[in-house]
Parts: C-alpha cells; sequence; structure tokens
C-alpha cells in the first residue's frame, strides 16, 4: 500500500469506483472536487496495488476531538473501496499504519468523520444510495467481518412517502404564546443563516457517541454550494423567543446525475444541473435535523415536519429519503413511521482493537 503522490496517482484513486461499481447505477461516488481538496490539505490517500493495477484504496487519518469522544488513540480510515479478493492486504495495511503510528484502534470508513460522511450498509442492497450516504456491494460486510472488524454505532437510513395530506398537528394557538417562529432558508443570507445552524448542530448531537463538534470551516466545507442547490422550503429553523431551539434541513436529491457523472461535477456539469435542476425536484434527503438540549421533548420538531412536508407537497416531492439514524435513537426516526416510512439500508461503522 503507497501513499497518492502524483497526479496520475490521484487520477487512478478516483477512478477505482469506476471498477468496482462498474455498471452499477446504485453506488453514488464522492465528489472528486472534495476528494482532490482532502488530498490538498493533506489528509492521507493510499493504494493498493497488485501486479500493477489498483485493486483497493482508503484514506488514512486521525482526529483529536473523536479519540477524546472515544477515549482512545484512534486510526480513521475512509473512502475505503476494494475488489472482493484485495480486503484482507487492505486491512492488513490499515491496521498496520495504525499500530505503526501508536493508535490503539482502527475505525471507520468515515469521509472524514462519522458525522460528516462514511459508513457500510449491511443491508438493502437493492436499493440505490443517495448523497451523503453510502452504497455498497454485499461482500463488502463480509469482509470486514471475517476480518475481525464489529459493527460500531448500527443505524438505518429511511424512505418515506410524501403524505398527500398533513400527518404532523402541533396547536397553533403556542405560537404565539411561546413567541415560536418558523424561519425559511435564503440563498442570499445562506452565509448569515450558516451559524446559527452550526449552534444548534453542535448542542443537538453532542451528547451521540460518534459526534465531534463542526468548527466553522468544517460547516463551510460540508455545505459548499449549498445556496446553489438549496430549495428554500426544505431548510427551516425555529426560534423561541428569538432563541434558536430546532432545525431541520432537506436538498432536492440529485443522486441519480452525480451517479451518472460519476461524481466529477466540474464546471460543465455544473451549468448543465443549473440548467436541468428542476428535474430533481421529486425526490428529497433529510441530510440533519435537531433539537437543542432543554427544548428536546416540546414538541417543535413536530411544528418543522409539519412545514417542512407543506413544502415538500407544494414543491411537488413525492418522496423523501434520511441519512442514517441510530437503532438507539428511536426517537428521530418517529417522524418518518409517522409518515407511512420504511428503513432503507442497514447501516454500521466498524472498530477494530489493535491490541
Amino acid at each position: 500500500m503507497r501513499p497518492v503522490e502524483t497526479r496520475a496517482d490521484l487520477r487512478e484513486f478516483l477512478a477505482l469506483t469506476d471498477r468496482v461499481y462498474a455498471g452499477e447505477p446504485r453506488f453514488v461516488p464522492p465528489l472528486h472536487a472534495q476528494v482532490r481538496t482532502w488530498h490538498r490539505q493533506g489528509v492521507g490517500l493510499f493504494l493498493l496495488r497488485r501486479n500493477g493495477q489498483v485493486v483497493a484504496r482508503t484514506t488514512l487519518h486521525t482526529d483529536a476531538a473523536l479519540d477524546a469522544k472515544l477515549g482512545r488513540a484512534t486510526q480513521l480510515f475512509g473512502l475505503t473501496e476494494f475488489v472482493a479478493e484485495a480486503a484482507e492486504e487492505l486491512f492488513d495495511g490499515i491496521c498496520a499504519a495504525g499500530a505503526a503510528g501508536g493508535r490503539q484502534a482502527a475505525f471507520g470508513p468515515v469521509s472524514l468523520l462519522p458525522n460528516q460522511a462514511g459508513g457500510v450498509i449491511t443491508g438493502g442492497f437493492g436499493e440505490r444510495g443517495f448523497i451523503d450516504s453510502a452504497w455498497n456491494h454485499p461482500y463488502y460486510p463480509a469482509a470486514y467481518e471475517a476480518y475481525g472488524f464489529a459493527r460500531r454505532f448500527e443505524s438505518d437510513t429511511w424512505i418515506c412517502p410524501v403524505p398527500p395530506e398533513p400527518v404532523f398537528a402541533f396547536d397553533d394557538a403556542r405560537i404565539e404564546a411561546e413567541r415560536l417562529r418558523v424561519h425559511r432558508g435564503d440563498r442570499r443570507r445562506v452565509k448569515e443563516q450558516l451559524p446559527i445552524l452550526r449552534e444548534m448542530l453542535n448542542a443537538s448531537f453532542a451528547q451521540l457517541g460518534y459526534y465531534t463538534e463542526i468548527s466553522a470551516e468544517q460547516l463551510a466545507a460540508q455545505t459548499d454550494g449549498l445556496a446553489y442547490l438549496l430549495d428554500e422550503a426544505l431548510l427551516l429553523y425555529l426560534t423561541k423567543a428569538e432563541r434558536p431551539v430546532a432545525f431541520v434541513l432537506c436538498l432536492p436529491d440529485i443522486s441519480r446525475f452525480i451517479a451518472r457523472i460519476r461524481g466529477d461535477l466540474h464546471l460543465l456539469h455544473q451549468l448543465r444541473l443549473l440548467a436541468t435542476r428542476s428535474r430533481y425536484r421529486r425526490e428529497a434527503v433529510l441530510i440533519i435535523k435537531g433539537t437543542v438540549p432543554g427544548e428536546q421533548g416540546h414538541g417543535y420538531m413536530r411544528l418543522l415536519s409539519r412545514e417542512l412536508h407543506e413544502g415538500l407537497r407544494r414543491g411537488g416531492y413525492d418522496t423523501l429519503r434520511s441519512t442514517y439514524v441510530e437503532r438507539t435513537n428511536p426517537g428521530s426516526a418517529a417522524q418518518y413511521v409517522a409518515m407511512g416510512g420504511r428503513p432503507l439500508h442497514g447501516y454500521t461503522f466498524y472498530g477494530k482493537d489493535l491490541g
């Protein structure tokens, strides 16, 4: 296993998924521009070759905040793809790198953190993947587990029909009594709204075992181009006496477009997406939602859900997908159950002690 050093190496790193998932429309690759940015920022990208041909790839990186959260020095790995016969050699390389660096465990795949992207699907292989989520061949979880990796933070993604009638009730008398106000996204003010969302996001998810605080820089990188994609009716946040207390962010699902261009969203493809984006207003992806501590359990997410689903209906959407929800967090999945939704993909991360 060798580091990506040249432009040719980087092209091979990006191209591996074209072979691993050849003819497979259910896989949605990461955006090439994001991978190139990570490479420029010094994230270690590695290739495994056999007889001169690339058969696996991964990143190798660490994060002090996640080490503190997990309570141990952890070798992180991500963007991890491999042909079936290369799995053992790839995992040998990941674990050897961790041990050589004094790491106590290996954890992944994460890109670059579990609260950003990553994971492996363990079921629902017949269902396509989507943006900000994973799709992989069925041999992936089998390979991890045969090597001795254990599942961590088991979860599900969800798929829901958009109901033709409202399914969430909220007592509107509370809106004035509690000084509640629903705010919508604004393409012209996204940069002003992002710090409000970041504060709520970090507060809402702080208690989760995988979550580390997102910095302003990380959030800016993750939401780069958000204004370009944003449907303003699908970004909502709630204030109570002018204090932000809850939020939800959905995006139009452009997964099929990203899969078709194999992740290479260069300028020409950006222009094509802009010209045809109305085609991608039938399905949406719920990226993140949350309520700050101290305000949970008061029904505020029901109010935002009511407004969100009204926006989905008016916008002509018929399907909502959700990124992964931990199985230990049934309250977060209750919204999808109420909509008549169902789990879509089984989902997990993997961890292994390095001795």
